[in-house]
């Protein structure tokens, strides 16, 4: 009959050592705790303060403004856009904006579909709102829409002009030699008024819908001043600085774009108009030669006549040479 092994003999003679496996691991645990700690503070990314309408207010009250009354004489970016915003732009047909090659425009083949109106949407819509509270806002609203074509283009080239010499005196705008621009002082000072508390970001976000989660309009607001670009500029986001694939400051972001953002830095897409439909084609054509790669004759052989793999591969062909007998 087989005897039972005994478990002290069979340890006899193998050195042994105390082993916590529970204090090992809460030290591990520390130590990566730690270093995550370290290296969070060290390499986090900055946590810059999200860019609204009323910082823009406060930090640049006068751009603001004038891009309020560049809205108003639909002179701006998203005025004059075209598809998917826009499409017959008082009459000329469609935006600067709409980017075409050859017989190829898909930006007019999608269509509108995200309508603006970017007077109305981000200028008397919240002021209309605003002038509930406001009897002097609703008059001088109400004189605005009264106005003709004619004479609200005159209000508005003569606040224009008066715009350069504008200035910022106890958080109120001035405009004294604005004669002749009819009820627009009064309506501009309203709106940076409101725009200072804050009150025009949630009014450029009504919607009447109890969730809101569509920022375009404030987006395409900012975008047509020139305080945004000055931002993106200084936090090197541009797309002529690669912006694309960074994040605020000099820290990395989607380094995996960097294929799509090379395309902007070098000619001709640098200059072009129509960039950036030239690099949406560029990018198809590539990504269908490296689906169809193994069915072109000639690139599909390119490693053959390239043997890289070989290199790559050079402990497995040493092995074989070694079996077939060979050096």
């Amino acid at each position: 009959m087989r005897r039972r092994p005994d478990q002290a003999a069979y340890h006899r003679g193998v050195r042994m050592a105390p082993y916590d496996l529970v204090k090992e691991l809460a030290l591990a645990l520390a130590a990566v705790l730690l270093l995550v700690l370290v290296l969070a503070a060290v390499l986090s990314s900055p946590d810059v303060p999200p860019v609204t309408v009323r910082s823009w207010a406060q930090h640049d009250p006068l751009d603001l403004i004038a891009t309020a009354t560049s809205e108003l004489q639909g002179t701006t970016i998203s005025a004059d856009y075209g598809p998917p915003y826009t499409l017959d732009v008082g009459g000329r047909g469609p935006g600067a904006s709409v980017q075409t090659w050859g017989p190829l425009a898909p930006q007019l083949w999608a269509g509108v579909h995200l309508p603006l109106d970017a007077a109305r949407a981000d200028v008397l819509h919240p002021l209309r709102l605003a002038a509930a509270s406001d009897p002097s806002l609703a008059r001088a609203l109400a004189r605005y829409h009264r106005g003709t074509r004619r004479e609200r283009a005159r209000w508005l080239a003569a606040y224009a002009r008066a715009l350069p010499q504008a200035r910022i005196a106890a958080g109120a705008l001035v405009t004294s030699s604005a004669t002749g621009s009819g009820p627009l002082p009064v309506m501009m000072r309203s709106l940076l008024s409101v725009a200072r508390s804050g009150g025009l970001d949630g009014l450029l976000l009504e919607s009447g819908h109890f969730f809101q989660t569509d920022y375009t309009g404030p987006l395409l607001f900012l975008g047509d001043g020139s305080y945004l670009p000055s931002l993106a500029h200084a936090q090197h986001l541009l797309g002529s600085q690669w912006g694309m694939m960074n994040e605020t400051g000099r820290y990395p972001g989607q380094a995996w774009l960097w294929l799509y953002t090379m395309w902007y830095q070098v000619p001709p897409y640098r200059a072009a108009s129509n960039a950036d439909l030239l690099v949406v084609l560029t990018m198809g054509l590539l990504t269908t030669l490296l689906l169809l790669t193994p069915f072109i004759p000639g690139l599909r052989d390119i490693p053959r006549w390239v043997p890289l793999y070989r290199l790559i591969w050079r402990e497995h062909y040493r092995e074989q040479a070694r079996r077939a007998g060979g050096p």
